[in-house]
């Protein structure tokens, strides 16, 4: 559906929330409850009588042509899914999801929320520029795909970028109109198989492809990034160190586990984990990044591994990890260098904090996280509590040493 037909729409009484930028998703169900979705408080129900079955039966006869209990309207920064009453049997049901061709969000916001820490975010960075392959995961609405278009804000300008997606929303060729950006859009007749094909003879640095939730989108995951592009994607995971099974499950075929897995671990450099929820600290709706997980191939065992690099719970208890050669290598290959011990300096005495103290202090989140193991060596893990100065001392780490505990990449 064109952006012409989509102006000539009156949404009515919706349109308040359209024009609201904090809005992102709007749901109209059960004779007349409004829910909203905003970025500051998350989901709410709405008082609003204006809003009615005839109001979206209005809208939904001016985005169709045809009688269809189901249908789908898109346009450059809107997208609207509507049920008939003849199926949803409590009255019509509409959800409004609003894309908009921007980039929500920012460096200093996004430190300030504690959306992030600084010496994570370098990090990304530098991954993101030394072209590592990263997957985001997370919950429906967690904002899985607005921090895929902030890393993607970060890929050098000279370097083209291809977006694959079956709904538009990523939008970087109207963000960046001077960039060469492609926007390919999977359809009935062009399909994820087809429209890749095409992409690989565009010749693409990056591939940046929608959500994984289907086989076929697995297929295309495993294509680009074995044809040796960079990609950028989502999917739907309770946490980073899953991703690899995760693909795994939407496979449709028999094929070995095992095999599939680890050329996952081969090939994807990094998993990202994204959580929204209400947080009662902030009093506000949060986001936060929870889990960012390295995946490698062991040389000597030829076993696929995990290294969870930083793990944030609920409470805001934080651990790290130095990322292994196989990164450090990587990077170097694609002209980054890294330190090797870029969150726990390898010079410092850090003292291992015992099994029961460890208990204690950490959540089950912490406790139930994957054990993890270096190539080279085994890095002590760094736990870092919401009481810094406390934590510090229970890992035998001076507040000074912990505050120059800097990220320190240079270019070659």
């Amino acid at each position: 559906m064109d952006d012409s037909l989509f102006g000539q729409i009156d949404f009515g009484s919706l349109d308040v929330y359209l024009k609201n930028d904090d809005v992102t998703d709007i749901s109209y169900t059960n004779n007349g409850q409004l829910w909203i979705k905003t970025l500051s408080k998350g989901i709410y129900r709405e008082e609003n009588k204006d809003i009615t079955n005839a109001l979206m039966e209005k809208i939904a006869f001016q985005c169709s042509n045809s009688a269809n209990p189901f249908l789908d309207a898109e346009g450059s920064e809107i997208r609207l899914n509507f049920v008939h009453d003849s199926v949803a049997k409590n009255g019509i049901a509409c959800v409004i999801r609003k894309t908009p061709a921007k980039i929500r969000l920012q460096k200093e916001k996004i430190l300030a929320d504690n959306y992030i820490t600084l010496d994570v975010h370098e990090f990304l960075m530098k991954a993101i520029q030394g072209h590592c392959n990263v997957i985001v995961c997370g919950e429906t609405g967690s904002g899985k795909t607005e921090f895929v278009k902030y890393l993607a804000s970060k890929i050098r300008e000279n370097e083209k970028i291809i977006t694959v997606e079956d709904t538009l929303e990523l939008h970087l060729d109207k963000i960046y109109p001077t960039r060469d950006i492609v926007a390919m859009k999977t359809n009935n007749i062009a399909s994820y198989s087809d429209v890749l094909v095409a992409c690989m003879r565009q010749n693409p640095r990056w591939i940046l492809l929608s959500e994984v939730r289907s086989a076929e989108a697995v297929t295309a995951v495993r294509n680009s990034i074995s044809s040796g592009h960079n990609i950028l994607s989502t999917i739907h995971s309770d946490k980073a160190s899953s991703i690899p099974m995760r693909l795994y499950s939407l496979l449709e075929s028999s094929q070995d586990i095992d095999q599939f897995v680890k050329s996952m671990h081969r090939y994807i450099q990094l998993g990202i984990h994204v959580k929204g929820f209400y947080s009662k600290k902030y009093e506000r709706f949060q986001r936060e990044i929870t889990q960012v997980c390295e995946f490698y191939v062991d040389d000597e065992e030829n076993m696929a591994k995990s290294n969870i690099i930083y793990q944030r719970d609920l409470a805001g208890n934080e651990s790290y990890n130095n990322p292994t050669s196989h990164l450090i290598d990587y990077l170097a290959s694609q002209g980054v260098v890294m330190r090797e011990d870029p969150f726990i300096p390898k010079g410092e005495a850090i003292s291992e904090v015992t099994k029961e103290d460890n208990t204690k202090e950490a959540t089950p989140a912490i406790e139930n996280a994957p054990q993890v193991t270096n190539t080279v060596e085994t890095q002590t893990q760094q736990v870092v509590t919401s009481n810094p100065p406390q934590a510090n001392v229970a890992a035998g780490v001076s507040a000074n040493a912990q505050n120059n505990n800097e990220l320190e990449i240079v270019e070659m």
